[in-house]
């Protein structure tokens, strides 16, 4: 019986933690959706900016595929203060480098 009360306050527990965690989100000021976006964002970031660093030049695909990710990136991160993200901003600013300069690629390269 005591093994049920103890799953009983962990659940408990757990859910009010869930709860104050959407509480604190919300009173911040940032929606649910956008604040899960943003951490998943915020996964993809990491990816990106490996990715920017050992490629110099990418294929054509790998570009598009680079600038779409990008472009969700900047999207989900546009969603939520600064204050959250400012540990990432070099991270953030390497991938938007990379990304300006692979907008430059195919924009000349459309211009011939």
């Amino acid at each position: 019986m005591s093994i049920f009360a103890l799953a009983y306050i962990l659940i408990f527990v757990i859910f009010a933690l869930v709860a104050y965690a959407v509480v604190q989100i919300k009173l911040f000021g940032i929606k649910i959706k956008d604040f899960w976006s943003f951490i998943e964002a915020n996964q993809m970031l990491d990816k990106l900016y490996k990715f920017a660093r050992q490629y110099e030049n990418m294929s054509p695909q790998e570009q598009l595929i680079y600038l779409s990710e990008a472009e969700k990136i900047f999207k989900a991160f546009d969603n939520v203060p600064d204050a959250l993200w400012e540990e990432e901003y070099d991270k953030y600013k390497e991938v938007l480098s990379k990304y300006k300069d692979i907008k430059m690629i195919r924009w000349a390269e459309e211009n011939k």
